[in-house]
């Protein structure tokens, strides 16, 4: 067997950063579209929030599965072959889905193929970047997922006004098809994993009953989940608010609107990005607690600001994604720091579940009460958005004591 490189090959961070953001673009493609098609195919708040509900369920399956087979197959293989069968599924909504139940379908479908460019290209960063640079690599490729899912909004916005909504679907479909081809130059640069000495082989359930008795990993993972409560809530939703918040207007400028969620997500790049550094430099727990304590308060006071100018609602709209971004690469850097390597896959496969888990209900959370609160208030009230985005402060409340919790039980880092 040929000897591993000691060294990846110069670039490798930046083709697979690359890869991230282009295969990230159909994660929002719905948001983008969400207002259009709640009338098209004719859906309550509901029935919207249930289709990124089922991609969230669909994407935490394959999260859980990509980190089993990653740990048993080797990472590589699985994105390699994993991000072509995910452009497949991106491609089959986009063409196909024609109302709730189809979408329903076919956007789970492409959720649960979608986790082999997230998971493996996590445990690849991690045996690629050195520790003490880990938490800024981490926040480069966030920050790349953060800049496909604003790219992608901008398009979906662009052809809603030009075209049809459609037409953004399918160039964020295909956008996940260069993504995947684009796997490959990055792989042949990284320094691929080899199979672990057999004394470090487990069985994946005893690797799965190493990761829960974790006490620091399962901390984190209980964080994890709540933010994601919390972040996956906002990005389904924040285009359809900032549309709605801007009334009565031509598709034109409601087709701005997205675009203005768009700008939000771009600001969120640098949030993950300096959040990922500041924890190299502060510490993981610290900067995850600041940016949670932040972000919980925009939670709750975001649905009050209904009635601000639309570009102030914007402007705090780019803050609330700086400040619940922030600490997302953290996260994966903190699980990496705390739990063997041959275990990591299964690690993040249960920091998955429990984090998109959680982040398949609050969407649906969400709309349930945002059609409560437009029925007893009515459609134009500023108190069915107070309630709907309440919701998401609410189901992220106990993040902080899980934080604090993993400060006082992580090992230093390695």
């Amino acid at each position: 067997m040929a000897a591993q490189p000691s060294l990846p090959a110069p670039g490798w961070l930046a083709m697979l950063c690359a890869s991230r953001l282009l295969q990230a673009m159909i994660v929002t493609a719905y948001a983008g579209v969400l207002p259009f098609t709640m009338v098209d195919w004719r859906m309550s708040a509901a029935q919207a929030g249930s289709i990124q509900s089922a991609w969230h369920v669909g994407y935490m399956s394959s999260l859980f599965a990509v980190g089993l087979l990653a740990d048993r197959f080797g990472a590589h293989r699985v994105f390699l072959l994993g991000s072509a069968v995910s452009a497949i599924a991106a491609l089959g909504f986009a063409l196909f889905a024609s109302g709730h139940r189809s979408a329903l379908l076919l956007y789970g479908l492409a959720g649960l193929c979608a986790g082999a460019s997230y998971t493996p290209g996590l445990q690849l960063l991690a045996r690629n970047a050195e520790p003490a640079v880990r938490g800024r690599a981490m926040g480069l490729f966030l920050g790349a997922s953060s800049l496909g899912y604003a790219l992608s909004l901008a398009v979906v916005a662009a052809l809603a006004s030009l075209a049809h909504w459609r037409h953004g679907l399918i160039a964020a479909a295909l956008c996940t098809a260069v993504g995947a081809l684009l796997t490959v130059p990055a792989l042949r640069r990284m320094q691929l994993p080899t199979a672990p000495p057999q004394a470090a082989r487990e069985s994946t359930l005893r690797a799965l009953a190493e990761t829960v008795r974790d006490k620091p990993a399962m901390a984190g993972n209980w964080a994890y989940a709540f933010h994601c409560w919390e972040l996956m809530a906002l990005w389904a939703w924040l285009p359809a608010y900032l549309v709605a918040a801007s009334g009565d207007v031509p598709a034109a400028w409601k087709g701005a609107g997205i675009a203005l969620a768009a700008l939000a997500h771009l600001v969120s790049v640098f949030g993950s990005i300096a959040g990922g550094a500041a924890s190299d430099r502060w510490g993981r727990a610290r900067v995850m607690m600041v940016a949670t304590l932040a972000s919980l308060c925009m939670s709750f006071a975001f649905g009050w600001m209904w009635s601000w100018p639309l570009w102030l609602l914007a402007a705090a709209a780019a803050l609330y994604n700086l400040f619940a971004i922030a600490d997302s690469s953290v996260y994966s850097t903190a699980l990496a720091d705390v739990v063997a390597p041959h275990r990591l896959g299964v690690a993040y496969s249960v920091r998955s579940v429990m984090g998109f888990g959680a982040g398949a209900v609050s969407p649906w959370v969400f709309g349930l009460a945002l059609d409560w609160g437009q029925a007893r208030f009515g459609v134009g009230s500023t108190h069915g958005w107070v309630a709907a985005w309440t919701t998401v402060g609410l189901g992220a409340l106990l993040g902080p004591l899980m934080i604090a919790r993993f400060a006082r039980l992580a090992r230093p880092p390695r």
